[in-house]
């Protein structure tokens, strides 16, 4: 099916969304068709953020908005869906896109597979209604279904779109580039080379595939090594609970600028505990580039100031290896909570691969190296 077809048959004209890679042929028509547009298309934060705007929008202007997300997001919509959103209280209507990771039967990574055996579920117990979009999926049958939604939207109710993996198409182009010079692969070859035996906790998406290949590639062992496959947003509060229990060793998290914007208030946390081990990392080219390239809103954000602002002792923010390598070196002599922003180039290796050990070995090789600190 044809995104512009989507978009037609919704009927919406505000989108709001978490970009994801199941969605991308409907992330890139939206950027061709609105761009970031505050009356018509804007990435937030997070997925329950994304309802909240929706929301607002509703209580302006009456009209139905369509919020697009992984369905990973379903647990930030949670509560916006149960304690704003639904009929109970103030029955704002919406219309949820879904891309489906980890569908039954379909090889995913291992952070999907239990996400995507619990979508269609929690989509129910939130009484929400739900139509699987497919391959198969015909215009009429996409228009019947809405058809029947609407007048559920009419009551206050809120509806879901579920789409399954190739289902969605476009053929327009959209080319996501920042004039940065260095590549996301090489700023973790640095940090490994000055981070020595401390242990790193990376975060989801290309960085830890990175991290892993960079080991390999150097003969290294990975258990210095925390991969967050999953929950995006949380690398730097892991690295925070790692930090606060061994409190001589020094603590690297490499963490991206999409993901430190889904759950910036983890940045408060650290300033407020302040542990002079930690060396907090942020990897920023301004795309969610793991999903697709979309923009993210950390592009024109002064990180620094905010850390500075949060408690964090010292920020900086580089954008070319000579500082990169001057402030890692520095970071690890200074005993206090530190913040690098590094500017980076949006691209990586076509032949980037992926971890060839489990998330379960990932947990129990870091945990006995910890054990050894």
């Amino acid at each position: 099916m044809q995104a512009e077809k989507l978009m037609e048959i919704l009927g919406a004209d505000f989108y709001t969304g978490v970009p994801d890679s199941q969605l991308k042929a409907l992330c890139n028509c939206l950027m061709n068709t609105y761009g970031i547009d505050p009356q018509h298309h804007i990435i937030a934060a997070n997925e329950g953020n994304c309802a909240a705007l929706a929301a607002g929008y509703h209580l302006a202007t009456g009209k139905v908005p369509v919020v697009y997300m992984q369905n990973s997001g379903e647990g930030n919509i949670i509560n916006p869906a149960a304690s704003l959103l639904n009929d109970k209280v103030y029955a704002i209507p919406m219309i949820f896109v879904i891309g489906w990771r980890g569908e039954p039967g379909i090889h995913d990574e291992p952070q999907h597979i239990y996400q995507g055996e619990v979508t269609l579920k929690l989509l129910e117990d939130m009484g929400i209604a739900s139509f699987v979009i497919g391959k198969e999926t015909t215009d009429a049958q996409l228009a019947e279904a809405m058809q029947r939604f609407r007048p559920l939207l009419e009551k206050g109710l809120d509806v879901a779109f579920v789409v399954r993996k190739g289902a969605l198409s476009y053929d327009g182009k959209v080319k996501y580039q920042n004039d940065y010079p260095l590549k996301r692969e090489e700023i973790i070859r640095r940090i490994t080379a000055v981070s020595g035996n401390d242990p790193i906790v990376s975060t989801t998406g290309k960085a830890s595939r990175e991290l892993f290949e960079i080991r390999t590639a150097a003969g290294e062992t990975h258990a210095r090594d925390f991969l967050t496959v999953g929950s995006m947003g949380h690398s730097s509060s892991i690295a925070l609970g790692v930090a606060l229990q061994k409190p001589e060793t020094k603590v690297w998290c490499i963490d991206g600028d999409g993901a430190v914007l889904m759950h910036m208030g983890a940045m408060a946390i650290l300033g407020s505990q302040k542990p002079k081990n930690l060396i907090h990392i942020v990897i920023n080219n301004g795309a969610h580039e793991t999903v697709g390239g979309m923009p993210t809103a950390a592009a024109s954000m002064d990180l620094p100031a905010i850390a500075r602002a949060c408690g964090y002792a010292y920020a900086a923010s580089v954008c070319d290896a000579d500082a990169l390598d001057k402030e890692l070196a520095a970071a690890r002599e200074r005993s206090a909570l530190s913040l690098i922003e590094v500017k980076c180039a949006i691209g990586a290796r076509d032949d980037l691969g992926r971890p060839t050990t489990t998330a379960l070995e990932n947990k129990q090789n870091f945990m006995q190296y910890l054990r050894t600190l």
